[in-house]
């Protein structure tokens, strides 16, 4: 049977490829972007940056087309689609650099993830699910002085890599079981108090069902198993407990609730 080796080792190359082309597309690296490390417990503050981006434009938009629960009126989006596409151009024009504060930079890098979402259902719509529109995480779409980043650059590359972890109860993917889309936009001065909210809002929503014995909690949480620590050691029901009303026991097994792609349309 040692014939069979050969072959089976051509697949499990192939396949190891593969999936190191797939992880490359989604943008696993920063692609030279600025990546730095948040310093915990994170403050609001813009006094370490040398550059203080204003938002107010986005702000603008999520007030008007997105509701107290998160759902977004993108037909509202696509009619006044060249004020989007003016805050966009803002974004691309900026050059974010290690003079940026982390704060800035968290903020910045969120908010373009967001807005580009909306460009990109908007540019699609009407669709049913943001997992219709080919390459949506993979291609690249987002400007930034010069560059084109992939909304899984920006997650993987960028975000996941600055350590801290409520950045995946901010950043929206256009669907039901995501967390809700923030309806003003981060800033410097406000993002660990943003941030705070969204986590804690996200974690005692009915994206869960929380108990001490038998928690049914967001698939998110089994997507990025090791950003949720606890004293520097992976413990979801442990980062749960920090923001939830109901606290989960200890050892009690979890259960991850099916996703909803659907999309989070008023």
């Amino acid at each position: 049977m040692n014939f069979l080796k050969y072959p089976i080792s051509i697949l499990v190359i192939a396949f190891t490829l593969q999936s190191c082309n797939l992880l490359s597309a989604a943008g696993i690296g920063s692609q030279a972007q600025p990546v730095k490390q948040v310093d915990q417990p994170l403050t609001s503050t813009t006094a370490n940056s040398a550059v203080n981006i204003n938002h107010e434009q986005w702000t603008g938009l999520l007030k008007t087309y997105v509701n107290s629960k998160g759902l977004v009126d993108y037909k509202g989006f696509k009619k006044n689609e060249q004020e989007l596409d003016e805050y966009l151009d803002m974004l691309a024009s900026q050059d974010p650099n290690n003079e940026w504060s982390p704060q800035e930079l968290l903020a910045f890098y969120i908010n373009l993830y967001n807005a580009q979402t909306v460009k990109l259902i908007v540019e699609n719509y009407p669709v049913e699910s943001i997992k219709d529109i080919s390459g949506a995480w993979t291609k690249g779409r987002a400007r930034v002085d010069g560059r084109e980043l992939s909304l899984g650059g920006i997650e993987n590359g960028i975000l996941r890599k600055m350590n801290e972890p409520r950045i995946h109860f901010a950043i929206n993917c256009a669907s039901i079981s995501c967390p809700k889309l923030l309806n003003e936009a981060y800033t410097a001065s406000k993002i660990n108090e943003q941030l705070d909210k969204v986590t804690k809002d996200f974690i005692n929503s009915d994206k869960n069902e929380i108990s001490p014995k038998n928690p049914k909690i967001s698939s998110i949480f089994s997507f990025y198993p090791k950003d949720f620590e606890v004293n520097g050691t992976p413990d979801i029901a442990g980062y749960i407990n920090k923001y939830s009303k109901t606290k989960i026991d200890a050892g009690a097994p979890l259960t991850y609730l099916e996703y909803n792609w659907n999309l989070n349309e008023q």
